[in-house]
Formats: C-alpha cells, sequence, structure tokens
C-alpha cells in the first residue's frame, strides 16, 4: 500500500530532485531512510508509572513499540547508575516511516505554537537532520487530559544524501516546513 508520502515522492520529489541535481540514475536519487524518535527519559529513573505512561505516549505518536534505553556508565552528579532507564526510542522504516513523517509535516507542527518553520542549521553534514520538539501535546494521538508531565523528543531523519544541500531540498520536496 503506497502512503501519501510515497506518492508525492516518486511524482514530485523525484522529477524535480533529477532536474535540480542532474541525476541520470533513478537509484542516485536520495529517499528517506529511517527517522529516528528519542525521548530522554532521566527524570522517571525512581518512578516506573512514569516511564510507562511516556512509553505508552512514544507507542501512541510512532506506532510502534519503543526500545527502553538504558545508561551505559554511572554519572554521580545525575545521580544515574550504570543500567538505569534513562530513555526510549523507536526507529521507523518504510509504510510507518512515511505515515509518521506525513503526520509530523501536514498536521503536527502547524499546532506549534508560533511556528515559523523548522531550522535549516540541524543537518549534520552527511545528508541527515535532527529535529527537537518542546512537547509531544502537538500530536493528534496525545489526549491532554491524561499528560501527565509535558516531554520534548529529537527526530532525525535519515536520507542517502551524500550532502546537505540534497537532504534538504529533498525533505522540503517532502513537505518539511523550512524557515527561511
Amino acid at each position: 500500500m503506497a502512503t501519501r508520502l510515497h506518492d508525492r515522492y516518486v511524482n514530485e520529489a523525484v522529477p524535480a530532485l533529477k532536474q535540480k541535481f542532474g541525476y541520470k540514475n533513478p537509484m542516485e536519487v536520495p529517499r528517506l531512510e529511517k527517522v529516528i524518535i528519542n525521548m530522554g527519559l532521566g527524570d522517571c529513573k525512581d518512578n516506573s508509572k512514569a516511564l510507562e505512561a511516556a512509553v505508552a505516549e512514544l507507542t501512541q505518536i510512532s506506532g510502534q513499540k519503543p526500545l527502553v534505553t538504558k545508561a551505559k556508565k554511572s554519572v554521580a552528579n545525575f545521580k544515574v547508575r550504570e543500567g538505569q532507564n534513562v530513555g526510549a526510542k523507536v526507529t521507523l522504516r518504510g509504510d510507518r516511516m512515511e505515515e509518521f513523517m506525513d503526520k509530523l509535516v501536514s498536521i503536527a507542527l502547524p499546532r506549534v505554537r508560533d511556528f515559523r518553520g523548522v531550522s535549516t542549521k540541524a543537518f549534520d553534514g552527511r545528508g541527515n537532520y535532527a529535529l527537537g520538539i518542546k512537547e509531544q501535546l502537538i500530536f493528534p494521538e496525545i489526549e491532554y487530559d491524561k499528560v501527565e508531565k509535558i516531554r520534548g523528543m529529537e527526530m532525525i531523519f535519515v536520507t542517502t544524501a551524500k550532502t546537505d544541500e540534497e537532504a534538504k531540498e529533498l525533505l522540503r520536496l517532502l513537505g518539511m516546513p523550512f524557515a527561511n
């Protein structure tokens, strides 16, 4: 089943990218490989109920059960012991990734207060883009009354693009609202 974002990629993005960057082979055209969503839950290290609630919210947002990440080292200043639960992450690929990206750019980001577009400075030099969100309430699946604590999350958009310019153009054509 082709998603709305996949149709947009095939019908609009591929021809535009081929024309702009002069790709000869259709396999050269960059594509979105995966989206990684990470939520830091350092404050939940003592409270397992809060950890379960945050994992449930991330499951609702992504449509996939997250992996609970554990501390690799003990850090005394943060009162963290090695092996404690400190976060949750999800790696989305294929249809789930496309549906999440479509939902993010068409529903969630426009719901951010005073939204003027996402930063163009968050590329890593290898064609990947990082986006941080301050609250999970912008997603339509999250019920405002059932939220215990407002949490932020980071999203990494991994593309097959070789340069940041190609990745930016790909994401722009897929609907990412970059600020000028």
